[in-house]
């Protein structure tokens, strides 16, 4: 049994707890949190709830810690603290700095002996494997990255932050035009807006000032101003019987060329009903890797692009040739 351990139990932490139970190599030791620990009841029998400061000693009973924090300020903070102690795993989806949280991570791990595998998901992620295959197979081609129709959570937490928004759920929405072009192998040049739209489910304040919400929102730098978006003003009631769920999903198009006039187009595309829970399943996956390779004398930082796929398997090696190769 691999010994794990859950620091954040929000809806990412739950997502992992989850896909334990699917795995029977895989054991909840404990979940650990900012909050009071006797404040939390968890979902498995047996595990521990216990302060964050528990893990500091360096010496918790866990094979891998599987960190279930935000990108924004936990994760460049936890991981490389965490790296220093303990095989570790993180989903930290801030594309442009993954560079700069991979190497404080890597100095950290290499230090302890440890693995820590960074940016684990679905994008980056799955996705980013998808990405490298299509480009290795076919170095002359393009690959479009298109998410939804799903519920972004950032995007979602910036509107409830307007005044007057009591509650939002913010759906990108992949342009079907943009699609069927992509597909059709003619590698289009796609703005932003050409892409995707996006649409806000918002419920106001009472006696709030709905022109300015929707002014706010539709100008939002680095948010919505780049896009084509929808503002419904819908009802609690509406929001919690429509909207409660986290569904995501997208594709990944790849479309290149093998010789002059000879096509071929990459997909893979996902559906999901919970993006935290599949999420979860990825990030409990990268857990048996992380813990094999860290048997294996292996250390410091990895990402998804650096592990063989038969790491992440709960099945052996003679299964998966007989059966999936």
């Amino acid at each position: 049994m691999i010994k794990i351990g859950i620091l954040g139990y929000g809806n990412l932490g739950k997502g992992v707890e989850a896909a334990i139970k699917k795995n029977d190599d895989l054991q909840l030791k404990a979940v650990y949190t900012r909050r009071a620990p006797e404040t939390l009841t968890i979902a498995t029998e047996g595990a521990q709830v216990k302060s964050i400061s528990a893990l500091e000693s360096g010496k918790e009973d866990i094979d891998v810690l599987i960190i279930c924090s935000g990108s924004a300020t936990d994760l460049p903070q936890q991981t490389p603290q965490f790296a220093a102690l303990y095989n570790c795993i993180d989903s930290f989806d801030t594309h442009a700095k993954i560079p700069t949280h991979f190497a404080a991570v890597d100095a950290a791990a290499k230090q302890a002996g440890k693995i820590s595998v960074i940016s684990c998901g679905w994008d980056p992620g799955m996705f980013s494997i998808n990405r490298v295959y299509s480009l290795s197979v076919l170095p002359d081609g393009e690959a479009y990255t298109f998410w939804g129709r799903g519920v972004s959570q950032g995007h979602s937490d910036a509107v409830r932050r307007i005044a007057g928004v009591k509650d939002c759920r913010q759906y990108t929405v992949p342009v079907p035009a943009a699609l069927e072009a992509v597909r059709s192998g003619s590698n289009p040049d796609l703005t932003t807006r050409q892409k995707h739209t996006r649409e806000c489910f918002v419920v106001a304040e009472e006696g709030a000032d709905l022109a300015k919400i929707e002014q706010e929102i539709k100008t939002m730098p680095n948010y919505f101003d780049d896009y084509d978006t929808t503002v419904h003003f819908i009802s609690e009631e509406e929001m919690k019987q429509n909207h409660s769920t986290l569904p995501h999903g997208g594709s990944v198009i790849y479309s290149g060329t093998s010789s002059e006039g000879t096509k071929h187009v990459i997909e893979y595309s996902l559906k999901l009903d919970s993006n935290p829970e599949f999420t979860g399943s990825v990030l409990a996956a990268y857990a048996r890797a992380a813990y094999r390779l860290n048997c294996e004398g292996n250390s410091g930082a990895k990402t998804v692009l650096d592990i063989a796929p038969a790491y992440l398997s709960a099945k052996t090696p003679e299964e998966l040739r007989e059966h999936y190769l």
